[in-house]
Parts: structure tokens; C-alpha cells; sequence
């Protein structure tokens, strides 16, 4: 017995060229929460490598915030900080150098949840 079954469809889409396109082809819209795991050990103790973080781009960014930025040419996850000469990007190890901030511009989103893959009781949200 022969089935003429047609092969599905795979949509192929180009890459992105900037860290900002490829946010925006992960998120639905630009005010849509999109998901990011989280790589290495820059924020450690409070966010371990392998975790989910929630990042709301319509989120406000304030003093102590967690926060997705697009600065150096690089993507950043680091706490926000305001000092005396202005803003910073702090990471929680402090084996690692804080980064200045000329601006609050390059800002993606606010980090509103963590979450352990596959361990729905163990989140934590961020207001």
C-alpha cells in the first residue's frame, strides 16, 4: 500500500544580521516577553547556568534591575546599577569588571521571572 503523501514544508527564514534583528525574530512583537537560557557564571550565586530567564521589553528598567542590554557590540545580562557618574552594568561575580553605561538605550528588557528547566515549583519572579 503506497500513501501519496506530500512532504511537509520546513519554512527557511535568512539569520539575522545584528544582536537586535535576532531578538526581534525571537520575539513575537516588540513589546512581546521572550525567553533566554542563561550561559556561564557572570551572575552567580543568584542565577545558575542552565536556568530560563523571562525578559519583558515593555518592563520599566530601574535601579537594581536585571536586565538584557546590547552594548560592547555584545549581548549582556548583568544587574543595572546607577552611581554617581551614571549607569552601569553590574554582574553578581565579582570575579568579572563592570560595564558603563553612556546610556539606558541599548536596553532589550527587564528580567521578570527565572525558572529551572523542567522544575515548575522552582521560579522565582522579579517586580
Amino acid at each position: 500500500m503506497t500513501t501519496d503523501k506530500k512532504p511537509f514544508p520546513i519554512p527557511v527564514n535568512p539569520a539575522p544580521q545584528s544582536i537586535e534583528e535576532q531578538l526581534m525574530a525571537e520575539a513575537c512583537a516588540n513589546s512581546e516577553p521572550f525567553v533566554l537560557m542563561v550561559l556561564g557564571d557572570q551572575m552567580l550565586p543568584e542565577f545558575e547556568e542552565g536556568w530560563v530567564i523571562t525578559i519583558d521589553p515593555s518592563a520599566p528598567a530601574r535601579d537594581g534591575s536585571y536586565v538584557v542590554v546590547e552594548a560592547r557590540d555584545d549581548l549582556w545580562f548583568r544587574q543595572l546599577v546607577k552611581h554617581a557618574e551614571g549607569w552601569m552594568l553590574k554582574p553578581l561575580n565579582p570575579i568579572y569588571e563592570n560595564i558603563p553605561l553612556d546610556d539606558l538605550s541599548g536596553i532589550k528588557g527587564v528580567v521578570v521571572q527565572k525558572s529551572r528547566p523542567g522544575k515548575r515549583k522552582e521560579s522565582k519572579r522579579y517586580e
